[in-house]
């Protein structure tokens, strides 16, 4: 009975699982060994992707290393300063806005090329 009882509870967990990831999404496809059309879940990974979350912070890189490099180092951190005096969302902008040591060496960089041209 025991076996019974936790093979059933094996079974209902692998439904459960079904459910939920063919609730994100599935497809129909053509089972080829039996011929029946079967609704299988979509192989998305998620709805955030890596790629987008790794895009998404180069660009902020970018933009912080073009801010840098356009103002200079001490209007920057002017800038950083009077919004880390703020409301709640400008303190997180200024802890997400301070100099970091990879936007500082790209901004040297971008520097030291626009000086040579």
């Amino acid at each position: 009975m025991q076996d019974a009882l936790s093979s059933y509870h094996r079974r209902l967990e692998s439904v459960r699982r079904n459910h939920a990831r063919m609730a994100h999404g599935y497809v129909t496809k053509l089972d080829k060994r039996t011929g029946n059309f079967v609704q299988v879940p979509d192989k998305k990974t998620s709805r955030v992707s890596l790629k987008i979350i790794l895009w998404t912070a180069v660009l902020f890189v970018g933009f912080k290393v073009l801010l840098l490099t356009g103002l200079g180092a001490e209007a920057y951190n002017g800038h950083v300063a009077s919004l880390s005096q703020g409301t709640a969302y400008e303190r997180a902008g200024a802890w997400f806005m301070q100099i970091d040591p990879i936007t500082a060496q790209l901004s040297s960089l971008i520097s030291l090329g626009v000086s040579r041209h």
